[in-house]
């Protein structure tokens, strides 16, 4: 009864339960609300200040969100004890995870020639490096994967022959970092070992949604097709596959219908957009910030979702929930 072991397990076991019960990172978004007004009176202030403008925010708000991501994933990342096997696949999704991250920003900075490598430079670059291997110590192979990962994604960033597309890069990085989470939510301290509430659910389906949104608008071109009463009978269809979707995956938590519940949705949005004779293009953008906006959330990055209020406040305007509506 006194054994070490048992004695670890009941305090791991009385911290999860109370943390399944207290989504920490909603009460931190709660705490973080006078900021983000603060950020959303004094966005033009903080743009002038910044330098960004109507022509260079996209690059900037995606370069810094992917550095963000890249930093979380490598430093929040928690003790690979908590791994539910030893078959996991989440070093690899790390691992892919780092290697966009780094394509997408190596091949952004392309152009701008290396550095000269004084002492304080090479010392910033093995720090990275180090830290990098130190993410994954599972296996022997953990560091070896990590790092050859960040190489891999710096020369080919480097080597390409022009540079990663900004918001679907964005999209999957984000995409890819939130489904991580849902798989091993305990590794990421979003959910601990075992039924996330109804908050963590909505909240990760909320992103999906609007990144599938961001997708299905940027991908299908409007163009008045199809018959008005086939059009409502498929719509209402759709609807119905991606609230069922979305009510499976409430209670199940599974990332294999999470991912069909965001097809299903991106499907419904293509469909709108095929249907309708144009499209406000401004509900891209405003989609794009209100993803980030919730990544920074669910990650408790509160640079991210203010980087998604100053890219929200910086373009234009559009009736948002009336487009929303009409696209689902």
């Amino acid at each position: 009864m006194f054994e070490d072991i048992v004695v670890v397990q009941s305090a791991v076991s009385a911290f999860n339960n109370a943390a399944l019960w207290a989504p920490a990172f909603l009460w931190w978004g709660m705490l973080a609300t006078p900021l983000f007004i603060a950020i959303y009176w004094c966005a033009g202030t903080l743009l002038n200040k910044l330098g960004w403008t109507r022509n260079n925010i996209l690059s900037h708000v995606s370069m810094w969100t992917v550095v963000f991501t890249f930093a979380w994933i490598v430093l929040f990342g928690g003790n690979y004890n908590v791994l539910r096997d030893s078959l996991s696949v989440l070093p690899m999704m790390v691992a892919a995870i780092v290697f966009l991250s780094a394509l997408f920003i190596s091949s952004h900075l392309r152009s701008r020639p290396l550095p000269r490598m004084d002492w304080r430079k090479r010392v910033f670059v093995l720090s990275v490096i180090a830290l990098v291997g130190l993410s994954d110590t599972h296996a022997w192979w953990g560091p070896l994967l990590q790092i050859g990962a960040l190489v891999l994604g710096v020369i080919l960033g480097r080597r390409a022959k022009s540079e990663m597309r900004v918001i679907p890069g964005t999209v999957l990085i984000v995409l890819m970092t939130t489904t991580a989470i849902l798989m091993q939510p305990e590794f990421f301290r979003f959910g601990q070992l075992g039924n996330l509430t109804i908050v963590h659910l909505l909240a990760v389906l909320l992103l999906g949604v609007c990144a599938a949104i961001v997708i299905a608008v940027r991908n299908v071109k409007s163009c008045g097709k199809i018959h008005r009463s086939a059009y409502v009978k498929l719509k209402w269809l759709g609807r119905v596959i991606c609230v069922l979707g979305a009510a499976l995956f409430v209670l199940t938590e599974a990332v294999p219908v999470m991912l069909g519940t965001l097809v299903a949705v991106c499907a419904l949005a293509s469909l709108s957009v095929w249907h309708a004779k144009n499209i406000n293009p401004a509900i891209v953008d405003k989609m794009f910030a209100m993803m980030l906006g919730l990544f920074g959330l669910i990650t408790v990055m509160p640079v991210i979702s203010a980087l998604g209020i100053l890219y929200w406040m910086n373009t234009d305007s559009v009736d948002f929930w009336a487009e929303t509506k009409r696209l689902l």
